[in-house]
């Protein structure tokens, strides 16, 4: 018994010092805090940014797990250029402003090596805040002291990561030195937001972000436990936008925390007010409003914004147009920070001007929260907006709209609506753009609501109950965009073969609801691959809808087994329409090169192997699908795409065409546009109308075979997608559009002819007269990405990209005589990686502007009575800049203090006296500049012009060595239009007094013309030509020059021609080009001769018509300028091998020198033949 005390008596003792991390509350612990963050490419003499706070920290008990932070002499430093050369400087302003707040009482709960909940009163800002989360993080800490190695999942500032230990026991110092690796990477819940890219589907998943953070902690053995006296955290984040090493921008954030002294708690504290603010976790807050490109005080917005959108109004009308963008993203930052009061008060003061209205109802779309639904709602109640008005702005605001459960069920309001639903444009965009609401936000919630989805389907069913064909499109449309699981079940139900309940509806509707699964065929491949499948194998189904369940198919990534069983059903198939265009699909993903298609391209490859021999000589005049890509893994980047054309056995002419275009980068998906038509509905109507002719009676015979097309049908469809969601579709119908357009189509036409005032363009060229000023702008922010994680120290690091587009054009002192147009389109493109708050900016920050500018005046003469229509265009100054380009990288410094002191240093300094030698990591390696300046004319005194190009870069050393760096410089191109002739007069000659039309182009400037004249005479007398347009500079010292093109018509009563001849006009003139077609109306033979040759050799060549259809094409050519014979030859040279690709048969033959011939005839009914010679190749044939 004795034996057994004394082995206790040992074990306390041996407990009496323990490494084991605890606070002790009668303690008071006092720190000495340095945390520093750069953000640069880490290369030698490239410039970085970053920031430095130095404080005091105490820590002091008030319970026994209740703990009392408080923060004392503060200091907040900056840093902006290259290292070595600029230190961090101190902010006095920052570092006052940055104290107000953090050094206000801070109360945390702490127990076990755990932070717990952190309270701070309500005037001290989130970035505070998390500030000191950054050092309380140093206290989140795991100590066994029984592993020498463990690992273990536990919370942090960065959220809940996996952590690494490594401990390591000095028994002579009785000291503990832990090292801890935290993969903030591959965290489970990650304090991380992504902004923007719901619309892009991810690729495989991408390396372009790697982040790590170390942690050395020197842990002392007392009494009371383990004692932290000195720790240091040291956190490396590698951003390369480009699966490329080397040259990449990089962040690096140290923080260090000494003990100072430990003292006896007095007890006695004074914390006032305080609230919870959540744990150790990083908490987002206005950093998410907070745009990274700008800086500037939010306080009282409203007379910041009027002033800024007088200066873009005022700006716009003297169209200068370069620096207006950032002016626009500072309307964006005010607006989001504004009130909903506050944006009332701004559309009182600024909507009785239709200058500002305009730029208002532009930029308070980018409000994107509920404030903006609750302003759109009163201008919609209240009728403030014209429905143009209301359908721009809500197309944008729905689309920019943050998705989450409280904006979606305020903007179910839209859809019951009566002015929304007075005008069907407006109520067609407010039901797509739910739809994609509802997409982001079954993206950011799983599993998504049914309630969010819910009145798209109460459309969809009330249309189908009631038959109303154009609510089913519609209502199927907004579902296709939702992409809502519970929509499939609605889908149904307009599927033949699929729904229990089977209804006739008309193939456009069944063809919509098909297309709707596009979006679903990636979150529920499984149940989209069976609706597919038996919608495939269905024969009695018109060919598009089958068509379109195949591309539905393949969108779901289809295993071999079930691309060999849609192999399968093609051997078997008996419509060529549908087995063509499907083969050709399976082609074409056979040879697809993108990680999202590796294993889909293999299975394809087999099928392609499988069904060659039965369907690989299918005609191109059957439908068919071209998916084309390019992806390059050194750049883990790629592009895609897709043509479809779609066509039905009664006729060789597409119904439909739909083409569209996908980027692959950074690990995502961008479906960047799609757009479709169909045109079933005009080529029947055009069908009808016979040969009329163009005389007066046309456009009679045009209305009336209209107006008996069926309503039912209509006659254009067509439709528009961005970022894979549909935000425009049009049917325009027979009967719906035929009265409307007929009334404005007689009255303008005859009102032209007998000189009445009824003609709405005689009313519109009448107020032409008085002299008017139009102006239009179109700000438009189409894309916006953010990616914030957190740092250890506390401060969010954020990678976003914004692309901003600016058009402008105004028509100014515009009459009949005179008019000037100024169109211009600035684009930028903004890219940042550092870090963002509200009360401090810095990081690298990519600028790239594009500005294109057309400006011309105008001189305009027009009689409708005489068919006398005369237009003279110049320039406004004898130098035009038409386009310039400029980028560059800058690193960036900027504080809420003193925003009017922003700094921004090139990345690649402008000055190279400080970069002789470069030192990095103790290497000394020689400096090497690239710098390149060029400028180069190209003139033509034929029509006293010049274009000229001037091209500037500046580059990085070692761009060699490391790729990316070649984009971190500064690169400009320009493009300027120069005038340099004298004075040059025109006398046009005779010319027919009937039936003429001039036309004149432009007048380079006041003393020299260049004119385009066409002339329009009436087919009655058969030796003039129909149209003649020429292309002309004259002047008093030379004969005039430039080109004629004459068109002439001979119709006979079997067969008509038509003839287009080109020819230089000149003394050195010698070559014309001339193109006839035949039409034989007796045997429907189309036949087009081609001819380029010298003046002397002008021979025409009658050919006997064939007793097949036959479209036959021949060139023949003398001594022809050196640019088309250069032209002709590279053309001969890339013949065979692109013919190789499209599966022509080609050999060598001995045909003429200078001839080029091509024919076309029909071998079957829907088949073709195509023979192709040139001077080295022949028998080229396809069928």
């Amino acid at each position: 018994m004795q034996g057994l005390l004394l082995c206790l008596l040992f074990s306390l003792g041996g407990k009496s010092k323990s490494h084991r991390y605890e606070l002790n509350h009668k303690k008071t612990y006092e720190y000495k805090y340095v945390g520093t963050i750069t953000i640069g490419h880490d290369m030698p003499d490239l410039a970085e940014s970053g920031v430095k706070l130095l404080c005091n920290v105490q820590i002091e008990g008030v319970s026994p797990q209740t703990f009392l932070l408080q923060v004392s002499n503060v200091a907040f430093q900056e840093q902006n250029g290259v290292p070595g050369n600029s230190g961090f400087t101190s902010s006095p302003k920052m570092s006052k402003k940055l104290s107000d707040e953090i050094t206000k009482p801070f109360v945390f709960e702490y127990m076990n090596g755990r932070v717990g909940d952190i309270k701070a009163a309500t005037e001290v800002s989130d970035t505070v805040v998390n500030i000191v989360r950054g050092i309380l993080g140093f206290f989140q800490v795991t100590i066994k002291s029984t592993q020498r190695v463990y690992e273990l999942e536990e919370s942090g500032i960065h959220g809940l990561c996996q952590s690494n230990y490594i401990a390591e026991e000095d028994e002579h110092e009785q000291t503990l030195t832990l090292h801890r690796v935290v993969d903030v990477t591959n965290c489970r819940q990650k304090a991380a937001v992504t902004v923007g890219l719901a619309l892009a589907s991810e690729n495989e998943p991408s390396d372009n972000i790697v982040a790590m953070v170390k942690y050395m902690y020197t842990v002392k053995s007392t009494s009371d436990g383990g004692l932290i006296t000195m720790s240091r955290a040291e956190e490396k984040h590698h951003l390369s936008t480009l699966n490329v090493k080397g040259g990449n921008s990089k962040l690096l954030a140290i923080k260090e925390i000494t003990l100072l002294k430990v003292l006896d708690s007095e007890g006695t504290h004074t914390i006032g007010p305080v609230q919870s603010r959540g744990n150790i976790i990083y908490k987002f807050g206005n950093e998410l409003k907070q745009i990274p490109i700008v800086m500037m005080n939010l306080e009282n917005p409203v007379p910041k914004i009027v002033d800024l959108i007088k200066r873009l109004a005022e700006t716009n009308t003297n169209k200068e147009l370069s620096g207006a963008s950032t002016d626009v993203i500072e309307v964006f930052q005010l607006m989001r920070s504004a009130s909903l009061e506050d944006l009332e008060t701004l559309w009182r003061q600024l909507s009785d001007n239709q200058e500002h209205r305009r730029w208002f109802l532009d930029c308070v779309v980018e409000v994107d929260d509920e404030r903006v639904i609750k302003f759109l709602e009163r201008r919609f109640q209240n009728g403030d907006v014209t429905a143009n008005e209301a359908t721009q702005a809500l197309l944008l605001a729905l689309n920019h709209l943050k998705s989450e459960l409280g904006t979606v069920d305020r903007s179910k309001g839209f859809l019951h609506m009566p002015f929304v639903k007075s005008n069907q444009l407006l109520w067609n965009t407010a039901v797509l753009s739910y739809g994609s609401l509802v997409y982001r936000l079954c993206e950011k919630i799983q599993p998504c609501p049914v309630t969010a989805v819910q009145p798209l389907l109460d459309i969809a069913n009330n249309g189908l109950m009631n038959k109303n064909e154009e609510a089913m499109v519609l209502a199927l449309k907004a579902l296709g965009n939702a992409g809502h699981p519970s929509g499939l079940k609605t889908v149904i139900k307009f599927l033949p073969g699929i729904s229990a309940n089977a209804v006739d509806l008309p193939t456009r509707v069944i063809s919509t609801a098909v297309d709707s699964l596009r979006h679903l065929a990636r979150r529920d491949p499984h149940s989209v691959q069976d609706i597919a499948l038996s919608l495939f194998v269905q024969k009695t189904l018109p060919a598009e809808v089958r068509m379109l369940a195949c591309m539905i198919l393949f969108k779901t990534r289809p295993p071999v087994a079930l691309v060999s069983t849609i192999s399968a059903v093609l051997l078997e198939e008996t419509d060529l329409q549908f087995a063509s265009f499907s083969y050709s699909l399976i082609k074409s993903l056979s040879n697809s090169r993108t990680p999202d298609n590796h294993h889909l391209s293999t299975a394809c490859n087999i099928a392609t192997k499988i069904l060659a021999p039965k369907l690989e000589r299918l005609s191109y005049f059957t439908s068919m699908a071209w998916h084309t890509d390019w992806f390059s893994d050194t750049f883990l980047a790629g592009v895609t795409n897709e043509l479809y054309m779609l066509k039905n056995a009664a006729d060789s002419m597409p119904t439909t065409i739909i083409g569209k275009g996908k980027f692959h980068i950074i690990g995502r998906i961008i479906e960047m546009l799609e757009l479709g038509v169909s045109t079933d509905g005009i080529k029947t109507l055009l069908s009808q109308i016979g040969s009329a002719g163009f005389p007066d009676y046309q456009i009679i015979k045009v209305l009336a075979d209209w107006q008996s097309f069926p309503n039912s049908k209509p006659l254009f469809s067509g439709y528009a997608r961005v970022y894979g969601q549909e935000v425009f579709f049009s049917d325009t119908c027979a009967k719906t559009k035929y009265m409307v357009l007929r009334d404005q189509l007689m009255i303008t036409y005859f009102s032209i002819l007998i000189g009445k005032d009824e003609s709405p363009l005689r009313k519109f060229l009448k107020g032409l007269e008085e002299g008017a000023l139009w102006h239009w702008t179109k700000p438009y922010l189409a894309y916006e990405t953010r990616f914030i994680q957190a740092t250890c120290l506390g401060l969010p690091v954020e990678i976003s990209k914004y692309y901003l587009a600016l058009t402008a054009c105004n028509i100014i002192n515009l009459q009949v005589l005179f008019s000037g147009l100024f169109c211009s389109i600035t684009k930028d493109i903004f890219a940042f990686h550092g870090i963002n708050t509200e009360l401090f900016q810095f990081g690298s920050e990519l600028k790239c502007k594009a500005n294109v500018n057309i400006p011309w005046k105008f001189m305009l003469n027009m009689n409708g009575r005489e068919k006398k229509f005369e237009l003279d265009i110049s320039p406004y100054t004898d130098v035009t800049e038409v386009f310039s380009f400029t980028s560059d990288v800058y690193a960036v410094s900027r504080n809420i203090a003193e925003p009017s002191f922003a700094k921004r240093t090139p990345i690649i300094p402008i000055t190279a006296e400080s970069l002789d030698v470069c030192n990095m990591k103790g290497v000394s390696l020689p400096y090497t500049d690239f710098h390149l300046t060029s400028q180069f004319c190209a003139e033509s005194s034929k029509y006293g012009t010049a274009i000229c190009m001037e091209a500037q870069a500046r580059r990085a050393h070692f761009f060699d060595e490391y790729p990316l760096s070649c984009l971190a410089g500064y690169s400009h191109v320009a493009i300027q239009l120069k005038i340099f002739h004298t004075f040059i007069f025109f006398q046009p000659g005779q010319l027919s007094k009937r039936g003429i039309y001039y036309i004149c182009l432009p007048e380079w400037c006041r003393p020299h013309r260049f004119y385009i004249i066409w002339q329009y005479r009436n087919s009655e007398v058969i030796i003039n030509p129909v149209v003649v347009m020429k292309a002309l500079a004259l002047s008093d010292a030379a004969k005039p020059e430039g080109f004629t093109a004459a068109v002439y018509s001979l119709p006979a009563a079997q067969k008509d021609n038509i003839q287009f001849i080109v020819s230089e006009v000149g003394e050195d003139a010698n070559w014309k080009m001339c193109t006839e077609t035949s039409v034989d109306l007796k045997q429907s033979m189309t036949q087009v001769t081609y001819r380029i040759f010298t003046l002397l050799y002008f021979y025409p060549k009658i050919q006997e018509p064939s007793s097949k259809p036959t479209l036959s094409a021949k060139v023949n050519w003398g001594n022809l300028p050196m640019y088309m014979n250069n032209f002709g030859k590279s053309l001969e040279e890339l013949l065979p091998f692109y013919s190789y690709l499209i599966g022509l048969h080609s050999q060598p033959d001995a045909n003429p020198d200078h001839e080029f011939s091509a024919k076309v005839f029909n071998a079957l009914p829907n088949t073709g033949d195509i023979i192709i010679k040139t001077p080295k190749v022949g028998d080229t044939d396809l069928r």
